[in-house]
């Protein structure tokens, strides 16, 4: 016969078990900013990105274990792609596709040995006087809708402290920008675009709005702060 393990424990030992694997990983911000929403994360690959677009107006962002916040990725491409074809493209908006994300990580972390060590974030900007939206759906699948900024990962704690203090009303991309790797960094680091990976959902983008910034742009947006690391 099995050892019995009351279900409060195990919920327990699953929840830290996550939180371990998500705070080993490196942080990342979102944040709206005057011309849309930025998303930085603290990421040296150039290959395995953190940041990535669902559909037309939607972005995904994910920290964690990359093989699985990838898969999810992977599973809301689909989900979108299929949702615009059989409707309209209208219809595929980030609230519904955060819900299927939190029903799906929310399964896993109830009814598997193992969660998924991840946290997600989408990002939606909005359209026709709509306001953009963050949804930070974490690994038990607790959805958390963000009015001016999200931070996932790491010392996801610290980094929101230090958004909040330095954020401004309807500031311009390169003061969203500063701020957020400001934030990343602390003050016994400096970020440099080598670091990064960026992307923005910008309203002049045209009908796809989500454009990567590179190192060039990161640098000059940057400004001197670039030049020093």
């Amino acid at each position: 016969m099995p050892f019995y393990v009351a279900p409060e424990q195990v919920m327990k030992d699953r929840a830290e078990y996550a939180q371990k694997g998500i705070a080993r990983g490196r942080s990342l911000v979102a944040a709206v900013y005057d011309g849309g929403v930025l998303i930085v994360a603290e990421n040296p690959s150039r290959s395995l990105h953190k940041i990535s677009e669902i559909y037309d107006r939607i972005a995904f962002a994910g920290v964690g274990k990359y093989n699985e916040y990838d898969q999810l990725r992977v599973a809301g491409v689909r989900h979108a792609d299929t949702k615009g074809f059989t409707y309209s493209r209208e219809d595929v908006d980030a609230r519904s596709l955060a819900n299927l994300y939190a029903q799906f990580l929310g399964n896993v972390f109830t009814h598997e040995m193992k969660p998924l060590e991840v946290e997600i974030l989408v990002a939606e900007l909005g359209a026709d006087g709509r306001p953009d939206q963050l949804y930070h759906i974490a690994y038990e699948g607790t959805i958390t809708d963000e009015e001016r900024f999200a931070v996932l990962g790491g010392d996801a704690e610290t980094i929101n402290e230090r958004v909040a203090a330095a954020y401004e009303d309807g500031w311009e991309l390169a003061g969203a920008l500063r701020a957020a790797v400001g934030a990343l960094a602390g003050a016994e680091r400096t970020l440099g675009p080598s670091d990064l990976e960026a992307a923005v959902l910008a309203r002049q983008n045209g009908r796809r709005t989500f454009r990567r910034l590179g190192d060039a742009e990161l640098a000059d947006l940057l400004g001197t702060e670039a030049a020093a690391s």
